[in-house]
Protein backbone atom coordinates (compact mmCIF):
# COMPACT_ATOMS: atom_id res chain seq x y z
CA UNK A 1 0.00 0.00 0.00
CA UNK A 2 2.71 2.29 0.94
CA UNK A 3 4.51 1.49 -2.24
CA UNK A 4 1.32 2.84 -4.14
CA UNK A 5 0.52 6.18 -1.89
CA UNK A 6 4.52 7.05 -1.94
CA UNK A 7 4.76 7.52 -5.97
CA UNK A 8 1.79 9.82 -5.75
CA UNK A 9 4.20 12.52 -3.62
CA UNK A 10 5.01 15.68 -5.52
CA UNK A 11 8.85 16.57 -4.87
CA UNK A 12 7.61 20.10 -5.02
CA UNK A 13 4.82 22.29 -5.00
CA UNK A 14 7.06 24.80 -7.48
CA UNK A 15 10.25 25.18 -9.15
CA UNK A 16 11.17 28.95 -8.80
CA UNK A 17 11.29 29.28 -4.82
CA UNK A 18 13.45 27.05 -2.61
CA UNK A 19 10.82 25.17 -0.21
CA UNK A 20 10.64 23.60 3.34
CA UNK A 21 7.97 21.37 4.35
CA UNK A 22 7.25 21.51 7.85
CA UNK A 23 4.79 18.98 9.87
CA UNK A 24 4.42 18.55 13.78
CA UNK A 25 4.01 15.05 15.81
CA UNK A 26 2.15 14.35 19.41
CA UNK A 27 -0.22 17.78 19.54
CA UNK A 28 -2.89 15.28 20.54
CA UNK A 29 -0.73 13.30 22.94
CA UNK A 30 -1.67 13.68 26.77
CA UNK A 31 1.71 13.60 28.08
CA UNK A 32 5.35 14.74 26.36
CA UNK A 33 6.87 17.97 23.93
CA UNK A 34 5.29 18.44 20.60
CA UNK A 35 7.62 18.16 18.41
CA UNK A 36 8.49 19.71 14.57
CA UNK A 37 10.28 19.35 11.97
CA UNK A 38 11.48 21.55 8.80
CA UNK A 39 12.90 19.56 6.00
CA UNK A 40 14.09 21.00 2.24
CA UNK A 41 14.78 18.52 -0.40
CA UNK A 42 16.79 18.43 -3.42
CA UNK A 43 15.97 17.75 -7.48
CA UNK A 44 14.58 14.02 -7.66
CA UNK A 45 14.80 12.86 -3.90
CA UNK A 46 12.76 9.75 -3.78
CA UNK A 47 12.29 6.76 -1.49
CA UNK A 48 9.72 3.84 -2.31
CA UNK A 49 7.96 3.96 1.61
CA UNK A 50 8.00 7.85 2.51
CA UNK A 51 4.58 9.13 3.37
CA UNK A 52 2.64 10.30 5.98
CA UNK A 53 4.27 9.42 8.79
CA UNK A 54 0.90 7.45 10.52
CA UNK A 55 1.05 5.30 7.19
CA UNK A 56 4.54 4.17 7.85
CA UNK A 57 5.54 1.22 9.91
CA UNK A 58 7.83 1.79 13.19
CA UNK A 59 11.05 0.00 11.56
CA UNK A 60 10.35 1.91 8.02
CA UNK A 61 10.47 5.37 9.84
CA UNK A 62 13.42 4.55 11.32
CA UNK A 63 14.96 3.97 7.93
CA UNK A 64 13.50 6.93 6.07
CA UNK A 65 14.80 8.81 9.34
CA UNK A 66 18.55 7.87 8.42
CA UNK A 67 17.91 8.65 4.15
CA UNK A 68 15.88 12.19 4.95
CA UNK A 69 18.96 13.29 7.19
CA UNK A 70 21.61 11.82 5.02
CA UNK A 71 19.66 13.06 1.81
CA UNK A 72 18.09 16.01 2.33
CA UNK A 73 19.39 19.25 2.00
CA UNK A 74 18.86 20.94 5.26
CA UNK A 75 16.59 19.48 7.86
CA UNK A 76 16.16 19.91 11.17
CA UNK A 77 13.94 19.54 14.51
CA UNK A 78 12.76 21.16 17.70
CA UNK A 79 10.11 20.67 20.76
CA UNK A 80 8.06 22.74 22.68
CA UNK A 81 7.60 21.00 26.34
CA UNK A 82 4.43 20.21 28.11
CA UNK A 83 5.15 23.18 30.58
CA UNK A 84 5.06 25.70 27.77
CA UNK A 85 1.77 23.60 25.91
CA UNK A 86 -0.02 24.32 29.53
CA UNK A 87 0.79 27.86 29.28
CA UNK A 88 0.29 29.14 25.34
CA UNK A 89 -1.59 26.14 24.38
CA UNK A 90 -0.84 22.82 22.28
CA UNK A 91 -1.91 24.89 18.62
CA UNK A 92 0.23 28.26 19.59
CA UNK A 93 2.99 25.44 20.78
CA UNK A 94 2.99 23.53 17.68
CA UNK A 95 3.61 26.62 15.78
CA UNK A 96 6.26 27.74 17.73
CA UNK A 97 7.91 24.31 17.13
CA UNK A 98 7.89 24.78 13.62
CA UNK A 99 9.45 28.12 14.00
CA UNK A 100 11.90 27.03 16.09
CA UNK A 101 13.11 24.10 13.93
CA UNK A 102 12.84 26.82 10.49
CA UNK A 103 15.04 28.63 13.03
CA UNK A 104 17.60 25.68 13.08
CA UNK A 105 17.69 25.95 9.67
CA UNK A 106 21.22 26.32 7.69
CA UNK A 107 19.84 27.90 4.55
CA UNK A 108 16.80 30.02 4.48
CA UNK A 109 13.74 28.85 2.69
CA UNK A 110 11.68 30.88 0.43
CA UNK A 111 8.27 29.08 0.52
CA UNK A 112 6.77 27.02 3.69
CA UNK A 113 4.87 24.02 2.94
CA UNK A 114 3.28 23.52 6.25
CA UNK A 115 0.73 20.50 7.19
CA UNK A 116 -2.74 21.43 8.22
CA UNK A 117 -4.81 24.09 7.68
CA UNK A 118 -3.95 27.36 10.01
CA UNK A 119 0.23 28.63 10.32
CA UNK A 120 1.30 31.68 11.88
CA UNK A 121 3.32 33.28 9.49
CA UNK A 122 7.47 32.60 10.11
CA UNK A 123 9.95 35.73 8.94
CA UNK A 124 7.78 37.16 6.35
CA UNK A 125 8.72 34.10 4.33
CA UNK A 126 5.39 33.30 2.15
CA UNK A 127 3.49 29.96 3.03
CA UNK A 128 0.74 27.22 2.23
CA UNK A 129 -1.33 25.56 4.42
CA UNK A 130 -2.15 22.35 2.89
CA UNK A 131 -4.47 20.00 4.34
CA UNK A 132 -3.18 16.12 4.76
CA UNK A 133 -0.12 17.59 3.13
CA UNK A 134 1.71 14.83 4.92
CA UNK A 135 0.60 12.64 2.09
CA UNK A 136 0.70 15.05 -0.48
CA UNK A 137 4.43 16.73 -0.67
CA UNK A 138 7.33 14.77 -0.15
CA UNK A 139 9.23 17.87 2.34
CA UNK A 140 6.00 18.00 4.58
CA UNK A 141 6.60 13.58 4.38
CA UNK A 142 9.84 13.95 5.21
CA UNK A 143 8.98 16.22 8.20
CA UNK A 144 6.54 14.18 9.19
CA UNK A 145 8.88 11.13 9.60
CA UNK A 146 11.61 13.79 11.58
CA UNK A 147 9.07 14.39 13.42
CA UNK A 148 7.39 11.44 14.26
CA UNK A 149 10.62 9.24 15.21
CA UNK A 150 12.26 12.22 17.74
CA UNK A 151 9.23 12.34 19.35
CA UNK A 152 8.80 8.63 19.92
CA UNK A 153 12.57 8.75 20.73
CA UNK A 154 12.29 10.94 22.97
CA UNK A 155 9.33 9.57 24.75
CA UNK A 156 11.19 6.24 25.03
CA UNK A 157 13.51 8.04 27.19
CA UNK A 158 10.86 9.66 29.55
CA UNK A 159 9.28 6.06 29.65
CA UNK A 160 12.22 4.67 32.19
CA UNK A 161 11.53 7.93 34.59
CA UNK A 162 7.78 7.04 34.72
CA UNK A 163 7.15 3.52 33.57
CA UNK A 164 3.69 2.82 35.10
CA UNK A 165 2.12 5.13 31.39
CA UNK A 166 4.23 2.49 29.65
CA UNK A 167 5.18 5.95 27.14
CA UNK A 168 7.87 3.41 25.45
CA UNK A 169 4.27 1.50 23.73
CA UNK A 170 1.86 4.50 23.74
CA UNK A 171 4.30 7.65 23.51
CA UNK A 172 2.04 9.88 25.62
CA UNK A 173 -1.75 9.20 23.06
CA UNK A 174 -4.62 8.74 25.18
CA UNK A 175 -5.05 4.75 25.24
CA UNK A 176 -6.30 2.74 27.35
CA UNK A 177 -3.66 1.67 29.46
CA UNK A 178 -2.61 4.89 29.49
CA UNK A 179 -5.48 6.31 30.92
CA UNK A 180 -6.30 3.30 33.62
CA UNK A 181 -3.05 4.47 35.08
CA UNK A 182 -3.34 7.99 35.51
CA UNK A 183 -6.27 6.91 37.07
CA UNK A 184 -4.61 4.62 39.32
CA UNK A 185 -1.18 6.84 40.15
CA UNK A 186 -2.68 10.27 38.80
CA UNK A 187 -0.70 12.33 36.37
CA UNK A 188 3.23 13.22 36.67
CA UNK A 189 5.82 16.21 35.60
CA UNK A 190 5.52 15.19 32.33
CA UNK A 191 1.56 15.29 31.46
CA UNK A 192 0.03 18.38 29.95
CA UNK A 193 -2.23 19.56 32.96
CA UNK A 194 -4.07 21.63 30.34
CA UNK A 195 -5.97 18.64 28.72
CA UNK A 196 -7.92 18.09 32.26
CA UNK A 197 -7.28 14.55 31.67
CA UNK A 198 -7.62 13.30 35.44
CA UNK A 199 -10.66 12.81 37.28
CA UNK A 200 -11.08 15.41 40.21
CA UNK A 201 -10.34 13.27 43.04
CA UNK A 202 -7.18 12.05 41.47
CA UNK A 203 -4.04 13.83 43.30
CA UNK A 204 -1.07 14.67 41.47
CA UNK A 205 2.54 13.97 41.96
Amino acid sequence: MNLNICCMLQTFYQTELLEAGCDEAGRGCYAGPVFAAAVMLPPGFHHPLLNDSKQVKEKDRNELRRFIEQNALHCAVAMVDNNEIDTINILKASFKAMHLALDKLKKKPQLLLIDGNRFVPYKKIPHHCIVQGDGKYASIAAASILAKTYRDEYMQQLHHEFPVYEWQQNKGYGTLTHRKAIAAFGLCKYHRKSFNIVPKQIALF
